[in-house]
């Protein structure tokens, strides 16, 4: 018996770009920027003082109880948002489907640093609380996530939150892919949540000299394939996606947006925080997914690139491209979303998860934003798809994200008309 197909039925999402899937999918295809100063604490003593953040969001419109939210932080309060979307989307009845057979995998890199920084902070000398929160574990804990959402819908299949830095996501949907292939599971609410704006996150990137600090052009600033990117500008959300078995979605008349076709997962053995300078991290790990998913490489129509606008990042992936797909890189189309929606960290892969499968389903490739300057280390013979949305048919997709550490991941989405 071979492997179950899995397909995506599902979208939800919460993030700078927008607090729903169509608003995020329209901003998207007009290259928006979503970067905005950052008024939640003093920026005055750090480098960079901008990032991508949620703005009004109310996590009662998304029937989380106001007497819940000191509970709950505000990484999971998106979670819980994507995933209620998420399931509506999908039209899923759980009182008509078996619970034990529905899991919820999420990534999250940092989880509720939020919580665990007011915290500290509070309860440091001169602080203003006298002890620590009975909910500081359960806030700060990544696993909360899938853990609240699972109680909110009584899910008792596979649960946990996959962390492996900015792959988190990505690694939590191969995990959820593999599952329900093996028969594990029919049904897995998966993605990844991050709300990482806070005071030791731009601190600590700052410090590692990860982030841009152009404050003054802070809307531009996230800028990949620019000569003159300095860094990645932070972002926070939440995207879900509900993947399940194809014929237990097609048995209930579901729509499909996409199917997925492989994941691919590997280590760069290599550096905490640089990538392999040849790109043959990114290269193994694309090799990976099309194997697992049975496609060649000409079979690609759109890459999703990690594409952090850092100087060291942005030239390795475009290797590894050329390695994988060698004449073709020139036929795909290639773009970085995080040009306008920030980088989530853990949540990366799964917000650009949704990118490619809008891509797939509109035949719009959304556009890499804030392009002036060619950099001699880049090959712009390859579509980087800058600064304007391309119209053009995308059956294959695949979506790259990689962690501090040497995490690399790979999704590959394929459109339903490809296999029947």
């Amino acid at each position: 018996m071979g492997l179950r197909r899995v397909v995506v039925t599902g979208l939800g999402t919460i993030n700078p770009l927008g607090k729903t899937v169509e608003e995020y999918f329209s901003n998207l295809d007009r290259g928006v920027s979503g970067a905005e100063l950052i008024t939640s604490f003093d920026t005055s003593r750090f480098k960079t003082k901008f990032a991508c953040t949620v703005r009004d969001f109310d996590p009662a419109e998304h029937g989380i109880d106001r007497k819940e939210l000191r509970r709950i932080d505000r990484f999971a309060q998106f979670a819980m948002a994507a995933a209620a979307q998420a399931v509506a989307d999908s039209g899923l009845d759980f009182e008509k489907t078996d619970r034990n057979r529905v899991g919820v995998i999420l990534g999250s890199g940092i989880g509720g640093i939020g919580s665990l920084t007011e915290e500290i902070m509070g309860y440091s000398e001169g602080g203003s609380i006298p002890r620590f929160s009975p909910f500081l574990i359960t806030k700060m804990i990544s696993d909360m996530a899938p853990g609240l959402i699972s109680i909110r819908y009584g899910l008792a299949g596979p649960n946990y939150t996959t962390t492996s830095a900015c792959a988190s996501s990505s690694h939590a949907m191969g995990d959820a892919l593999n599952l329900i292939r093996l028969g594990k599971a029919d049904v897995i609410l998966t993605g990844g949540a991050e709300a990482p704006v806070t005071i030791p996150s731009i601190g600590g990137f700052n410090a590692s000299k990860a982030l841009s600090t152009n404050n003054d052009n802070y809307k531009t600033a996230s800028r990949p394939f620019d000569a003159t990117r300095d860094g990645f500008v932070m972002g926070e959300g939440s995207a879900v996606l509900v993947f399940e078995e194809r014929e237990h979605a097609l048995a209930r008349g579901a729509r499909i947006y996409a199917e997925v076709a492989g994941a691919g997962m590997s280590a760069d053995a290599y550096h905490i925080t640089a990538p392999l300078p040849d790109g043959s991290g990114a290269a193994r790990v694309m090799r990976l997914a099309l194997e697992d998913a049975g496609l060649m490489p000409e079979d690609v129509d759109y890459i999703n690139v990690h594409g952090t606008s850092t100087p060291l990042g942005d030239v390795a992936e475009l290797k590894g491209v050329r390695t994988v797909f060698g004449d073709h890189s020139y036929s795909l189309s290639i773009s970085s979303t995080k040009s306008m929606h920030g980088h989530l960290l853990g949540a990366a892969g799964a917000v650009e998860a949704l990118a490619c499968i809008h891509a797939i389903n509109s035949a719009v490739v959304p556009p890499t934003i804030n392009f002036e300057h060619e950099d001699p280390e880049i090959d712009y013979r390859i579509d980087l798809t800058l600064n304007r949305a391309r119209h053009r048919e995308v059956r294959v997709a695949l979506n790259n994200t990689f962690g501090f550490g040497g995490h690399n991941s790979c999704m590959a989405f394929i459109s339903p008309s490809v296999r029947k």
